[in-house]
């Protein structure tokens, strides 16, 4: 069970209670934090104040509302324009926020969004941090995200010991943008390495190995990766039904590859592995786990 570091109660809302945001928000809840919730769908926010009734949780009706007197906002939300309609126009999130409190975006957007909002948090004499996260739905329940940050030192610094509440580490990487870009090199690494595991199984598979004891000798030398450790056994079984779903993988690599258009980077594994995603979607495993990729050389 998560344990949390003793530091002083704050205010805090959550934007977004989806499969991260819902038990993200409820570790907050758990940490002493005074914390207020806004979810699109009203019944998500309805159903996490009932959960956590006994730790004062509440929700408002509108980011704005939610975000009023609180030094933290965090959210949680699909992509740069769920993102966008959170933060801006007159039920905004901005709009509600005092000056000097600090906004904290755990969305996996893009680089160009986090500088945008950023720049407009300046403007209005509020902080922004960019801050994906790594760990997918377990870690999120079990308070073991890990979380890539870009933005200025002071929010920051102001911030890290509260997102602990549901962070293993929490981590600046630069300024800001900088945790969205760290982000992506975290999914271009793993889309390449969950390809390789997949064609690894394949093969030894039809070599007529018993790949579940290959996987349990090979990993414990040079080839041991999360991915093997995790997914190896269920590739194995043809089980797909958790973890991190394939659209949200194509999404994120969707983000990678326009940012390598803007940068010049050469991406040919992830660009490929991008089109066999795709397959599986063809499939239909656009909502299976990313392992899945193993599908395509059944």
């Amino acid at each position: 069970m998560k344990t949390y570091e003793p530091i002083a109660a704050k205010s805090v809302a959550f934007l977004g209670l989806g499969v991260m945001g819902h038990p993200m928000a409820g570790h907050l809840a758990r940490a002493g934090h005074r914390v207020t919730v806004y979810n699109r769908t009203p019944a998500k926010a309805a159903a996490w104040v009932a959960e956590h009734a006994a730790h004062g949780g509440r929700s408002a009706p509108t980011p704005k509302d939610a975000a009023q007197g609180a030094e933290f906002v965090f959210a949680c939300v699909g992509n740069d324009d769920d993102l966008r309609s959170v933060v801006l126009g007159s039920d905004g999130a901005f709009a509600g926020m005092d000056a000097g409190a600090v906004f904290v975006d755990h969305t996996t957007a893009s680089a160009e969004v986090a500088r945008e909002l950023g720049a407009e948090a300046q403007r209005r004499g509020l902080h922004f941090v960019d801050a994906p996260v790594s760990g997918g739905q377990a870690g999120a329940v079990n308070g073991l995200l890990t979380v890539m940050c870009g933005g200025d030192e002071a929010p920051f610094d102001a911030m890290q010991p509260v997102a602990m509440a549901f962070a293993r580490a929490v981590t600046r990487v630069g300024g800001s943008g900088a945790g969205q870009l760290a982000k992506m090199v975290n999914q271009i690494a793993i889309a390449g390495l969950v390809q390789g595991l997949a064609e690894a199984i394949s093969f030894g598979g039809r070599a007529g190995l018993d790949m579940k004891q290959v996987l349990e000798v090979i990993g414990k030398g040079a080839a041991q990766s999360w991915q093997m450790d995790n997914r190896g056994k269920t590739m194995v079984d043809d089980q797909f039904d958790f973890g991190f779903a394939v659209d949200w993988m194509r999404k994120d690599l969707g983000l990678v590859l326009d940012e390598a258009r803007r940068n010049g980077a050469t991406l040919p594994v992830t660009a490929l592995v991008d089109q066999f995603y795709g397959d599986v979607q063809k499939l239909g495993g656009g909502r299976w786990d990313t392992s899945s990729l193993i599908r395509r050389l059944k």
